[in-house]
């Protein structure tokens, strides 16, 4: 079994310090069996894209540090979301995942921009999948936003054995039926658990639609929270999955020959 905590948190727009209090108190606050920590997408910056080459985190000097430091010091890893990241003229949406040993041990920047928020204007895309890591010996990984709508990214990370897919996210509320729709699929179709962080909350034009949610390897949700700020706790059971895969093999049944 492992213990996770998500935090569905309203970013405030444009205010990294302000935010890295925010989850510094949230981290503070979490009972001492919680193994994971969970943060959402662009959580230093929210999506102030025309400001982020202002306020993006240089070659990560302030975040990677203090994410360090508090994973040491509550003894909890941390996957942190995604974070404006700029590394000399680039300025990418990378994901940080932080071992209770202070150690960072994967780091992926997103590879799909989202033409309708123009992230591709201020962004610059990832040049490699994203890479399975482990945390307590589970293999796991992460896509970020809308890499959701891909399925090829998650199967990829199911091949390399991937046991749990992490989703954080800033995806609007307009478009939540879609989000729901799709982290159900994801965990159906390669029979992982999504754990899937997202925000609440405004950002100039875009209204974030928060539905944290936590699918098992047969779609069944096991935890969510919906419209407000807060935090939803898991725990995932993996002995379960194991027999969820061998009740219906779908990876044996994979027709490599042909696709």
């Amino acid at each position: 079994m492992l213990k996770i905590a998500i935090y569905q948190m309203q970013v405030i727009p444009g205010e990294p310090e302000k935010n890295m209090d925010k989850v510094e108190q949230w981290l503070n606050q979490l009972d001492d069996e919680i193994d994971i920590a969970v943060l959402p997408e662009m959580w230093n910056t929210s999506y102030k894209l025309s400001e982020l080459n202002r306020i993006a985190d240089e070659e990560g000097k302030v975040i990677l540090p203090f994410l360090q430091k508090k994973a040491k010091e509550i003894n909890m890893h941390i996957f942190a979301g995604s974070i404006a990241y700029k590394s000399g003229d680039d300025i990418y949406n990378r994901s940080l995942v932080i071992n209770k040993k202070g150690q960072c041990i994967n780091t992926y920047d997103k590879v799909h921009l989202v033409p309708m928020l123009n992230e591709h204007h201020y962004l610059t895309s990832g040049k490699k999948k994203p890479s399975v890591f482990q945390l307590d010996d589970i293999e796991m990984g992460t896509i970020i936003c809308y890499d959701l709508r891909f399925p090829e990214l998650s199967r990829s990370l199911a091949l390399e054995d991937a046991k749990v897919i992490f989703v954080p996210a800033q995806w609007p509320k307009s478009r939540i039926d879609h989000w729901k729709a799709l982290l159900r699929a994801r965990a159906i179709e390669n029979q992982v658990f999504i754990v899937a962080c997202n925000g609440v909350g405004d950002c100039d034009e875009n209204t974030f639609g928060g539905a944290s949610l936590v699918y098992g390897p047969d779609g069944e949700l096991i935890n969510a929270l919906y419209d407000e700020e807060g935090t939803v706790e898991v725990e995932l059971d993996f002995e379960t999955q194991e027999k969820i895969r061998e009740a219906v093999p779908i990876f044996n049944s994979l027709r490599t020959d042909l696709y």
